[in-house]
């Protein structure tokens, strides 16, 4: 790739104060490293498979694959590639080697973490269930291995909505994120399908920091703006939000709609992709950064195909996989679209 090709795909990007902006002197440094990590995938038989929050400088430079937590689970599955480097955090790596049991799945990331899915251990899945033997327990894709493999069923952003209202059981526990417990919450009585949905403690440090009263502002400030949240932000955001999905939905909604002007309520990353691939539409307000997806760097990428280092691989004790794997078939099974909360809010 020249750095010429890589600039005209990076030059719009104008988001995180200096962290995403690209001139064509840094394209030029980048360039070398990009045909490297290119050059190792053949070599290698790999395939980057990358997080729409994942830097842009790898979504448009060495990814295979760019999408969603539910997009990418899909590409793990078909991909003959023997190798798989996901930039992205520990537990998505882990959902691609559930399903890839026989490949070789690399995260590069030096930080995997994700506060959300630290929130939960599979000790206290197994003492809720205890607690609420008659519930189903539906773990968001944010956690690990080992929580998935106490879970009957697995959602995305993208499909907790659909999946919850076709579950047999009239009895939820949804774990581990309060605030997307509490949507679904609000999501099900909007649809009038009666569940009772109980929720764990967990949050996401990027979505918890945005705020009705933000949502307000920018609805004076730029009335014509669209607003489109993610459903792991809070209820009064995302009951003031125009769209309401996963981060693919998100994307899909924006290039659809008419409107020119959007406040995207999301990791940053996604600002960064409508900046290159949808020039014509603005942003306005701001975005956060996720300090562990953003911990994939281009370099990272180069090292782990070059040789990983153990941390770096992601292995996974059989019993504890297949018993994972079933909540994720379930998720196959039962997964359908969300159907996006649209409300019209005004600054009255």
């Amino acid at each position: 790739m020249k750095a010429q090709e890589l600039y005209t795909k990076l030059k719009n990007i104008r988001v995180g104060g200096n962290v995403c902006q690209y001139s064509l002197k840094k394209c030029e440094e980048l360039a070398p490293i990009v045909n490297e990590i290119l050059r190792l995938k053949k070599e290698k038989d790999a395939v980057v498979l990358a997080h729409s929050y994942a830097s842009p400088e790898i979504v448009y430079g060495v990814a295979d694959f760019v999408g969603d937590s539910y997009k990418l689970s899909c590409d793990a599955i078909n991909t003959s590639a023997k190798v798989i480097v996901f930039v992205a955090v520990r537990f998505m790596g882990e959902t691609a080697k559930i399903l890839n049991p026989g490949k070789q799945v690399i995260v590069p990331a030096r930080d995997p973490g994700c506060t959300l899915a630290d929130s939960i251990t599979a000790e206290d899945v197994r003492n809720l269930r205890k607690q609420f033997p008659d519930h189903a327990f539906v773990c968001y894709v944010n956690t690990s291995v080992e929580v998935k493999a106490e879970c009957d069923v697995c959602v995305t952003s993208a499909n907790v909505y659909g999946i919850v209202e076709k579950y047999p059981s009239d009895k939820i526990y949804f774990l581990p994120d309060k605030f997307m417990g509490i949507n679904l919450v609000n999501e099900m009585k909007r649809r009038k399908i009666p569940k009772e949905v109980r929720f764990w403690s967990g949050s996401c440090y990027v979505h918890e920091e945005y705020t009705g009263e933000q949502v307000f502002k920018i609805r004076c400030e730029y009335p014509d703006a669209k607003i489109v949240s993610h459903p792991e932000c809070n209820a009064e955001v995302v009951a003031n939000s125009d769209f309401v999905g996963g981060t693919e939905q998100m994307l899909e909604y924006m290039r659809k709609s008419t409107s020119k002007q959007f406040l995207m309520l999301t990791e940053c990353g996604l600002s960064s992709r409508l900046q290159s691939e949808f020039p014509d539409k603005d942003l306005v307000g701001s975005c956060t950064l996720c300090k562990y997806m953003k911990s994939n760097a281009l370099e990272d990428v180069l090292e782990a195909l070059k040789a990983p280092r153990p941390s770096q691989i992601v292995t996974i004790d059989e019993p504890v996989r297949l018993k994972a794997l079933k909540s994720l078939e379930a998720m196959f099974q039962y997964s359908s679209s969300v159907k996006p909360v649209v409300v019209k809010p005004s600054c009255e």
